[in-house]
């Protein structure tokens, strides 16, 4: 009894291990599908792929942009265990290429060996459903197929290829499709005929020779392959791959892929075809298809029109109302003496491309402005836009403006007009391209000015001044003399700009104000005091301007950054003065380029200008004769103007930058610069 279950265990333990061992035995799979007919259970299809109703295995339609793959369901065992090479395996198909336009193809189609059956990553149209623009050429890819390529890649021979891929579209050995025929004579193929054609590909896993053979449906098989190369694809296979078809379609042009039989095996010649069973090509009715479409696109057509008529007054009404609140203007009656100066806002609006940041020239206190080129004209300009939301005094505002446009002197820069918008003013002047005298003199300039243009610079403002001041029909008081607002033309020569402050009155009389106007640091004491402007304001700034220029220096400074102590020019200068070494203020940047005695008397003019006695304050004429040499400056001395210090009074007296009226001035150090 005991010799018997011995016996039966010794059986069951043989039995045992040859199933292991078959199990570990390559199988000699090998499968044909003459045709793809129901129930079809071994093939697995993804994307655009399906199965017509008569057997044929479509792999893409002509859906644009699109990828379909057509898969054997089960895994192939290619070597024996992970550690022997690839086996010999074969395989035969039939396929057929039907575009939509006649011999022009998009995008191909190829026989693929993968490790799955499913290629997410894969885009479709030139890559055919198998790689995409990052990751084809990748070694971890697994990848061996055999392209039929219907478009010409840089990498392409041609349009009208066969080629051998592994892990890339980039062939590792391409010809044109076609064949060897018995005179070994080479016939050529077109693979978007339409016709069905027949493929062997075969690999010999001993001397790893690859061979790609193709004819015409119904012939036999070449003797001679069409390509041929030898690749030990044991690095490449694993020992289960998946193995099927991939296609795709183009952006602009679609094809129809069939395959319409096939075979395979594992160690052994794929089984013959049976070429009668096959199904025909299902070429899809294109004219049928055309029409429809047609019909659709007229349809479509016909309605779009319909809607276009109905909405297209709506739009066209839009459009110019919007239009019309675009370029909106405000004008008033009493706006109509003032006709000729008054600007378009739309021919500013295209001048200045929309008033956009690129265009920005600079930006104060009393507003932006902006370069612009006029488009009828092609004359540059600058647009100065001024915020006044308040109409009290607009009408005097543009009156004033409107007087000051009729002036005309070679040292102003000229006004050459107005715009009215909601509650924006635009002046606009002409275009300075040197832009503002500020800037060569502060912020480390690139391009310093020398002492005969500086003083070819004031001499040319005082002249405005002085214009301002007596020559004109109506006395001008301009109220913001500052560095930033004297601009230089192409010669440099400095001309007044920036009205918006300006005040009008006759001669012999002074403007009414009211309220305190200008920058601080060029602004008269008794002008802070009393708010009333005079001509004597004016000259207070020009005298602080005139040590600006002769000294490289900002009106005030900030001497101690920890307590913020601040120190006016003014009293800087004439600090050295005192100490009898004047010149020690001039601006470093000036080597011996110039006349110590000009330079001197500009200093010491710039002092006898910006004392604080309005009536001790010398007129334009005056000061335009200093400069000019008609008149000798009278011999001054520190003593002559001592207690004249402009400032010392005001913070006793509870002024302060904050506390300042503007009237809707720049009273802070307006950096503005920029033609206008």
């Amino acid at each position: 009894m005991r010799a018997m279950l011995l016996k039966l265990l010794n059986i069951v333990f043989f039995f045992s291990v040859l199933s292991q061992s078959l199990q570990a035995s390559p199988q000699n799979l090998e499968f044909t599908f003459n045709g793809f007919y129901p129930p079809l259970t071994d093939i697995s299809v993804q994307g655009i792929s399906s199965v017509t109703p008569k057997g044929a295995l479509k792999l893409t339609n002509i859906t644009f942009i699109e990828s379909g793959h057509a898969f054997y369901s089960k895994p192939i065992r290619f070597r024996d265990s992970p550690n022997d090479t690839v086996s010999s395996f074969s395989t035969t198909f039939v396929f057929a290429i039907h575009p939509i336009v006649q011999s022009l193809g998009a995008d191909g189609m190829a026989f693929v060996i993968a490790p799955k059956f499913s290629l997410p990553t894969a885009d479709p149209s030139q890559d055919l459903g198998l790689f995409n623009i990052i990751n084809s050429g990748n070694d971890k890819h697994h990848v061996f197929a055999v392209e039929f390529d219907t478009v010409h890649d840089p990498f392409d021979p041609d349009d009208n290829h066969v080629g051998i891929d592994i892990n890339s579209l980039k062939s590792v050995k391409t010809s044109p499709a076609g064949y060897w025929n018995e005179n070994d004579q080479f016939n050529k193929l077109t693979l978007v005929s339409g016709k069905p054609m027949q493929v062997w590909v075969d690999y010999d896993g001993r001397t790893h020779q690859i061979n790609v053979t193709m004819a015409p449906l119904r012939k036999e098989k070449p003797k001679i392959p069409l390509l041929s190369v030898v690749r030990d694809l044991s690095s490449l296979l694993l020992q289960d791959m998946f193995i099927g078809f991939s296609s795709a379609t183009g952006s602009i042009i679609a094809s129809e892929h069939f395959v319409l039989g096939w075979s395979f095996r594992v160690k052994g010649e794929a089984p013959l075809l049976a070429i009668w069973k096959l199904p025909k090509v299902e070429k899809t009715d294109w004219m049928a298809w055309f029409t429809h479409l047609l019909a659709a696109l007229l349809i479509f057509g016909i309605f779009c029109t319909i809607l276009l008529l109905v909405c297209s007054p709506i739009c066209l009404v839009r459009c110019i109302l919007r239009r019309r609140r675009k370029y909106a203007e405000v004008i008033e009656d009493w706006e109509t003496e003032f006709a000729k100066n008054r600007m378009k806002f739309k021919d500013l609006y295209y001048a200045t491309k929309g008033f956009k940041d690129n265009g920005l020239l600079g930006r104060g206190g009393f507003g932006s402005v902006y370069k612009g080129v006029m488009p009828k004209t092609q004359k540059e300009i600058a647009v100065k836009k001024v915020s006044n939301k308040s109409q009290q005094g607009l009408k005097e505002f543009v009156s004033e403006i409107a007087s000051i446009g009729r002036m005309s002197h070679r040292n102003l820069v000229p006004l050459l007009g107005y715009c009215r918008r909601k509650d924006e003013l635009l002046l606009v002047y002409d275009y300075m391209p040197k832009g503002s005298l500020d800037k060569y003199l502060h912020n480390s300039p690139e391009v310093a000015l020398d002492w005969n243009q500086r003083i070819k610079i004031i001499k040319g403002v005082a002249s405005a001044l002085f214009f301002l001041h007596e020559e004109w029909e109506q006395v001008v008081i301009h109220r913001d003399i500052k560095s930033s607002n004297v601009l230089l033309d192409a010669e440099y020569n400095g001309r007044l700009g920036d009205f918006g402050l300006a005040r009008l009155c006759g001669h012999g009389t002074d403007p009414e104000t009211t309220n305190v106007a200008g920058t601080w640091g060029y602004l008269a004491p008794d002008h802070v005091r009393t708010g009333r402007a005079t001509t004597a304001t004016d000259v207070f700034a020009f005298g602080v301007l005139l040590l600006e220029v002769a000294c490289g220096r900002l009106p005030i400074e900030v001497q101690d950054s920890v307590s913020g102590e601040r120190v006016f020019l003014v009293d800087w200068v004439f600090q050295f003065w005192i100490d009898g070494n004047i010149l020690g203020a001039k601006d470093p940047n000036l080597w011996y380029d110039y006349e110590v005695g000009e330079i001197e008397m500009v200093l010491k003019l710039g002092l006898l200008c910006s004392q604080s006695e309005p009536e001790n304050i010398p007129t334009m004429r005056q000061v335009l004769h200093y400069l000019r040499g008609d008149v000798t400056l009278p011999n001054l001395s520190p003593s002559d103007l001592r207690g004249s210090e402009r400032l010392l009074g005001i913070p006793e007296m509870g002024f302060s930058e904050s506390s300042l009226s503007t009237g809707g001035s720049s009273i802070t150090n307006s950096q503005l610069s920029g033609g206008r």
